[in-house]
């Protein structure tokens, strides 16, 4: 199963009566508040913040969305109605780089088959007539969801720290090029970015629509940036680990082998003394 849908494609599931489970993975302080005024028809709600993180006190350990474990997952995805047969259709409203695509990391990372992000999300689906109302939605009564640990390949702060400067290993910074550059941080509480790490917003991974870009857009864009590294000195962060995973859903769509995730991210490293770059 591709790990990205169309509108059009989900559109047609429902029009066909197939069986799935739709999430609304919109991660912000309205996001619950905007979810119960209007919501994709049939969608649950997924708590960013509760669900798919373990905040603790000190973001210096693990940043600002550190992965609960996979216990407390598991239980999250038993209050979904989640089984390890159910296809998981996930959106959110900012393009899949507001936990949607995190929430695809962490299922594809439990082992997880049938799970999808939706290109576009909410606002390109509502546009070609996918049914929006404010519903309530109840989730089905299931066991607690199998799961032994994450599967997809991770890095901490210390890998980080000993390869980012060595010209075999890469680590990708997507968030935005003035956070990178260090010319604002409306976030975390210093600017700039991890010396030797490389710049490619998340954003380049969608079309002028907010739409994901063709396997083939991606694969190209990607091979390029990619093909000088071995494949286990790819490394991928963003501010808190949350944003990151959409640029790992967008290679994993390329059909190249998925990059680890540096979960803690700028908002770990910029708190732990580390060396930070800025550029003018």
């Amino acid at each position: 199963m591709k790990p990205i849908i169309q509108p059009k494609e989900l559109l047609s599931l429902k029009q066909k009566g197939d069986n799935y489970i739709l999430i609304d993975a919109t991660n912000s302080k309205v996001a619950r508040e905007n979810y119960d005024n209007s919501h994709l028809d049939g969608a649950l709600f997924v708590d960013g913040n509760e669900q798919l993180a373990e905040i603790g006190e000190d973001a210096s350990k693990g940043g600002r969305h550190p992965l609960p474990s996979v216990e407390k997952f598991a239980h999250s995805l038993k209050s979904l109605g989640i089984t390890a047969e159910s296809h998981i259709i996930i959106y959110d409203t900012v393009f899949g780089g507001n936990s949607a695509a995190r929430f695809w990391w962490m299922l594809t990372a439990v082992g997880h088959q049938k799970v999808q992000v939706l290109s576009g999300g909410m606002v390109a689906t509502e546009k070609i007539g996918y049914p929006v109302n404010n519903n309530k939605v109840t989730p089905k009564e299931v066991s607690l969801y199998p799961v032994t640990d994450w599967q997809l390949p991770l890095a901490d702060i210390n890998e980080i720290e000993a390869n980012v400067q060595r010209e075999d290993y890469i680590v990708i910074d997507v968030r935005e090029a003035n956070r990178y550059k260090g010319i604002t941080e409306p976030i975390d509480t210093v600017a700039g970015h991890i010396p030797g790490a490389v710049n490619v917003p998340f954003m380049s991974n969608l079309d002028s629509e907010g739409l994901f870009l063709t396997e083939e857009q991606l694969k190209e864009k990607y091979t390029a940036i990619l093909d000088d590294y071995p494949v286990d000195n790819r490394a991928v962060h963003c501010g808190s680990g949350i944003t990151a995973c959409h640029t790992l859903l967008a290679i994993t769509a390329a059909g190249l082998p998925t990059p680890k995730l540096y979960v803690g991210s700028w908002s770990e490293w910029s708190r732990s003394n580390k060396p930070i770059a800025t550029e003018e």
